[in-house]
This record gives C-alpha cells, sequence and structure tokens, in this order.
C-alpha cells in the first residue's frame, strides 16, 4: 500500500505539469493515508516526469520523517497544517495557475459566480496575505484563508492550494478554480460578474455526492 501512495505522487505530479497547471518544477503534492496517518510528499525542485516512487518523502502528521532520502518539497509545513486543522482532507495540491494567478497578485478574492464553483470549491476563493515560500508564516497565512468550509485558496503573487479527500478531488477543485478564475476575468472585461446566491450555494455542493452514476 505504501507503494501505491508513491506511485499516485508520481502520476499526479506528471497530472499536473501537463495540465497547464504548474510550470518547471514549481508547485507540490501531498497524500494523506487516513489509515495510517503518513504524509507522502513530493521531492523538492525534481522534474516531475523523470520522479519515481523512491523519490518520494515520507513524514508523519508532526513533521518526523520516516521514509526517504529527498529534500522534500519547501512547502512541508503548508501540507502538514491543512492535515491537522482539516481531517477529512487526504490529498493537498499547490498549483501556479495563469488565470488563478491574475487574482492572486491583485489580491482580490474569487467569488463563486458558476455552478461548478459552488459545487467544487465550498467557499469564495480567499487570498492569503503575503509571505515568503517554506515559511511557517506562509503555512498559517494558507490556512487562515483556507478555513473550515473552503476547498481553496489562493497565495499572495504565488499560485492556488486546492485540497480534497481524494487526489482527484483536489484536482477537480484545482480545474474548477481555473476555469472560475478565467470566467471571472472575462466577465469583468464586459459587466459585473454576480455571484451564486448563499441559499443556492448550500444546495449546489449536495450535488456532488448526487451528480453521476453512483457508486
Amino acid at each position: 500500500m505504501d507503494e501505491n501512495y508513491k506511485e499516485l505522487l508520481v502520476q499526479a505530479g506528471k497530472r499536473m505539469l501537463h495540465s497547464g497547471l504548474t510550470v518547471e518544477t514549481w508547485g507540490n503534492i501531498s497524500l494523506r493515508d487516513p489509515r495510517s496517518g503518513r504524509i507522502y510528499l513530493t521531492p523538492s525542485g525534481m522534474d516531475y516526469d523523470w520522479c519515481t516512487p523512491e523519490d518520494m518523502v515520507v513524514f508523519d502528521l508532526d513533521g518526523n520523517l520516516l521514509e526517504g532520502t529527498r529534500k522534500p518539497t519547501c512547502e512541508r509545513e503548508l501540507h502538514l497544517r491543512i492535515y491537522r486543522e482539516r481531517p477529512e482532507v487526504n490529498a493537498v495540491l499547490h498549483t501556479h495557475p495563469i488565470d488563478s494567478l491574475v487574482f492572486a497578485c491583485l489580491r482580490e478574492d474569487i467569488p463563486l459566480i458558476i455552478d461548478e464553483a459552488a459545487q467544487a470549491l465550498g467557499d469564495v476563493v480567499r487570498v492569503a496575505q503575503y509571505a515568503l515560500p517554506g515559511t511557517t508564516e506562509l503555512a498559517e497565512n494558507c490556512m487562515a484563508a483556507l478555513g473550515r468550509r473552503a476547498n481553496a485558496c489562493l497565495l499572495q503573487s504565488h499560485g492556488a492550494v486546492c485540497v480534497g479527500d481524494s487526489i482527484d478531488r483536489a484536482f477537480r477543485v484545482a480545474t474548477v478554480l481555473e476555469m472560475t478564475a478565467k470566467v471571472y476575468y472575462m466577465t469583468r472585461t464586459i459587466g459585473t460578474p454576480v455571484p451564486i446566491a448563499p441559499e443556492h450555494i448550500e444546495i449546489m455542493k449536495g450535488y456532488v455526492n448526487t451528480y453521476g452514476q453512483g457508486r
């Protein structure tokens, strides 16, 4: 099972890179095994196309190294902080997406203006106050912006953080966030976007569990 999580990270790294959610070696990913509590992290500054399961690094929730010889992502504390505060989260995806980054640089929140956002993002996508990469301050600012309800937040002048109960859910959040940012940007060029009403957002959240053919 340990190797399965490492292989999932390898494939997720390639997926993030080739889906346009990051460039070069930027961004990072983690997974949590809810049974053992082990946290699997991508290594720092390695080409995602060339990473292997042996390059992945394993920690416990307290930040103790359990396995691996590579230097972990510098955002290790950001990932661990989210897992400590959000026990339902089992995957964290830190991306550098272009359209979302526009609003991260403007330090402007992204409201839920399309149905997909209401279903996937959980709450308004807020911008975390700027802090240097890899610092405890950035981890704290990220958690403050993410809160208990949102599945995504922006890091000022840096990128986005998306979470889910699985890596596929985290990627769905990242994809919908970038789509919402693009639509929000485009609608603002010709008018004033209208956010979905809070009561409708609550209803739309329930669609995540009923949409499709079921299990």
